[in-house]
């Protein structure tokens, strides 16, 4: 069975994420990213010899990346073999939504949908 083998980190919705962003500046120190995250870094590595990190980022309120969920949120799981867990799901009945992404640099990311309709997104970090 393939498996989920750490968090990714915890999307969600922010009214201004810009201000948000700057409160936890400010507040309890976290310095974002360019593209308006943080990436909290793990000294290990995954099974596969991946970097393990978690990432926190806020997204404007009106976003369409968690659809077709209405939640505010979308929790991102790292897995060591997505092609392997999306088969998997797909098997189980589960449904996977069929865009796929690979970017450069950042990995390989999928999505599914859980019993209450909540996106969940799997991301495959690149090897080292």
């Amino acid at each position: 069975m393939t498996k989920v083998v750490g968090f990714g980190g915890i999307f969600f919705k922010a009214k201004d994420p810009a201000a948000l962003r700057a409160w936890y500046a400010k507040h309890l120190g976290l310095e974002f990213d360019p593209w308006g995250s943080i990436s909290f870094r793990f000294e290990a590595t995954s099974p596969a010899g991946r970097d393990v990190y978690a990432v926190f980022s806020p997204f404007k309120d009106d976003t369409e990346y968690f659809a077709p969920s209405s939640a505010p949120f979308m929790f991102n799981f790292r897995v060591d073999d997505l092609d392997a867990i999306l088969a998997e799901l797909r098997r189980d009945g589960v449904e996977v939504l069929p865009d796929l992404a690979d970017e450069e640099g950042c990995g390989r990311f999928g999505w599914i949908i859980d019993i209450e309709g909540n996106k969940i997104e799997l991301w495959e970090p690149p090897v080292k």
